[in-house]
C-alpha cells in the first residue's frame, strides 16, 4: 500500500532554540511538532499527516473537530470563561455532575469534578481516608494498588504506581502496598488464566489480613491495565475482589481514567465486568479532548462523609481550576454527545468490524491480542521478531515503525496498543491496519 511520506526535514519546523519548553517525553528525531487536526488525522509543521489509531492518548474519541463540543466551549466562552471558585460554582458543572451520575452504574450518587486522572486517583486516596475517619476508624490509611499497574504523575497517584521506573524519585508515599494481578501472575509464573483470578483474589485477600483489616482503607486497580498491554481482568476476578473489599471493609476504586466513556463498551468497564466500585475515577475522555478534566464518582455511602444524604456535599481542598465554567461545557457537551448520539452502537460496530481483522493480522505475525471494546492490545513475541537479538524493545520498535509510516499508536516492552476513536471509519480501520502490518513485516525482517 502507499505510505505517507514527509515533503521536508522534520527537524527544520522546529524552532532552532527548544530550551525554555520542558517536553512530557524526552525530545528525540521522532518528536513531532503538531499544528492542526481533523477527523482522525494530525499535521505537523513539517507538512507530514498523521492517522491517529490511539485517540491522543485514550481522549479524542469524538476526533479533532467535534462540533457540538466546538460550540458548547465557545458559548461558554463567551459567557463565563472563570467563576470564583471559594464562592460558588457554575450551571453547567452542575449539570455535568449530574450527566454523571446518571451514566455511571446504580448506586453512585455524586461526581467530584477535577482536572486530570491523577487529581482524581489523589483525591480518591484522600476520601476512602476520610470515609473510615468519618466512620470512627481513622486508622484505615493503607492503600493498595497493583504492581505493574499505573495511576498518574503526581507524588501520590505515582506511589500508587507499581513499577520499578518510579524508584528514581525515591521512596513514595508511606501506607501503600503492592498486590499482584492475575496478568502478571499468568506471565512471570504460568498460572493458566483459568486460575489466576481466583489466586490473585486470594493474595488481595491475603495482603489484607498480613496487613491487618484495621489498617487497610482501600484498593484502586485498573479493570483493563494498560501498561500491561491492556491485560484484561479474568471472568469473576472483580467479583472476587469485590466480595473481599466487602469483607474487610475495604473501598474498592477503579482507575477508569483509560477505560471510561464508551471505550469498553459500556459507558463504564464496571458495567462491562458487572462490578460496581465504591469510587470510580473518571478522565481522558470524559471532554473528549477538548478540556483537561477528570472526575471522582462515589457512592452514596461515600459521599455521606461529605454532608447531608440527599442534600449538597463538598470536599476540599481542591484546586483553583476544579469545575471550571469551559471544562464543565466540554464535558457536558462530550458526555450528552456520547448518551444522546448512539454512541454505544457504533462503537459496537466499529468494534466488530476491527477486532477480526486485527485478531487475524496479529496472529499472522505471531501475536495474540486483547480486545474488549475498542480497547487493544497486541502482545507481542519472540516470532514477531527476526533474531533474538530483534526480539528487544519490540513494542517501541513497531510503534517507531508505524510512525515513520504515518501512523500514530503506543508501544512499549512486548506490546502495542490501539484506542481508535469512536468516528473512525472502515476505510479509516482498513488503512491503519495496513500500515500496522508493514510495520511488523519489518520488525519481524521482512518490508525493509
Amino acid at each position: 500500500m502507499t505510505t505517507t511520506t514527509t515533503p521536508s526535514d522534520p527537524a527544520s519546523s522546529w524552532p532552532a532554540d527548544l530550551s525554555a519548553f520542558c517536553f512530557e517525553v524526552p525530545h528525540s528525531s521522532e518528536s513531532l511538532l503538531f499544528e492542526s487536526a481533523k477527523g482522525i488525522r494530525l499535521s505537523d509543521a513539517a507538512g507530514r499527516s498523521y492517522l491517529d489509531a490511539l485517540s491522543g492518548v485514550f481522549v479524542t474519541c469524538f476526533g479533532y473537530d467535534c462540533e457540538p463540543i466546538v460550540g458548547a466551549v465557545t458559548r461558554q466562552l463567551r459567557t463565563l470563561p472563570f467563576n470564583p471558585p471559594l464562592h460558588g460554582t457554575n450551571r453547567a458543572a452542575l449539570e455535568l455532575a449530574r450527566a454523571l451520575v446518571d451514566l455511571a452504574p446504580p448506586g453512585i450518587t455524586a461526581a467530584k469534578l477535577v482536572n486530570g486522572g491523577s487529581e482524581a486517583v489523589e483525591a480518591a486516596m484522600r476520601l476512602a481516608r476520610l470515609h473510615h475517619r468519618a466512620r470512627g476508624n481513622p486508622g484505615k490509611v493503607k492503600v493498595l494498588s497493583y504492581y505493574h499497574g499505573y495511576h498518574g504523575a503526581t507524588f501520590g497517584s505515582l506511589s500508587l504506581t507499581g513499577r520499578p521506573d518510579v524508584t528514581r524519585f525515591g521512596p513514595g508515599l508511606p501506607g501503600i502496598v503492592h498486590v499482584w494481578p492475575p496478568d502478571c501472575l499468568e506471565s512471570f509464573w504460568d498460572v493458566p488464566p483459568e486460575k489466576s483470578g481466583a489466586l490473585a483474589a486470594s493474595m488481595i485477600e491475603r495482603t489484607i489480613e498480613a496487613e491487618g483489616p484495621d489498617s487497610v482503607a482501600a484498593i484502586v486497580m485498573e479493570p483493563v491495565i494498560h501498561l500491561r498491554g491492556m491485560a484484561i481482568a479474568p471472568d469473576d476476578y472483580l467479583a472476587r475482589v469485590r466480595e473481599v473489599c466487602d469483607r474487610h471493609d475495604v473501598l474498592l476504586v477503579f482507575d477508569e481514567i483509560v477505560t471510561g466513556f464508551g471505550r469498553t463498551g459500556a459507558p463504564f468497564a464496571a458495567q462491562t465486568f458487572g462490578v460496581t466500585p465504591d469510587i470510580l475515577c473518571v478522565g481522558k475522555g470524559i471532554s473528549g479532548g477538548y478540556a483537561p478534566l477528570a472526575a471522582v464518582l462515589m457512592a452514596g455511602h461515600v459521599a455521606e462523609a461529605l454532608g447531608e444524604t440527599g442534600g449538597p456535599v463538598s470536599f476540599a481542598p481542591s484546586h483553583t481550576y476544579a469545575a471550571n465554567p469551559l471544562a464543565a461545557a466540554a464535558g457536558l457537551a462530550a458526555v450528552t454527545l456520547f448518551r444522546e448520539g448512539g454512541y454505544q452502537e457504533r462503537i459496537a460496530e466499529l468494534a466488530a468490524y476491527t477486532e477480526p481483522r486485527l485478531r487475524a493480522l496479529a496472529e499472522a505475525h505471531g501475536a495474540t491480542l486483547r480486545a474488549v471494546g475498542l480497547l487493544y492490545g497486541v502482545k507481542l513475541t519472540a516470532a514477531t521478531a527476526a533474531t533474538r537479538e530483534g526480539a528487544e524493545r519490540l513494542g517501541e520498535r513497531v510503534a517507531s515503525a508505524c510512525l515513520r509510516r504515518g501512523l500514530i499508536i503506543r508501544g512499549q516492552d512486548d506490546w502495542v496498543v490501539l484506542a481508535p476513536a469512536f468516528v473512525t471509519t472502515p476505510a479509516e480501520v482498513d488503512e491503519i491496519l495496513g500500515i500496522l502490518g508493514e510495520a511488523l513485516d519489518e520488525v519481524r525482517g521482512a518490508g525493509r
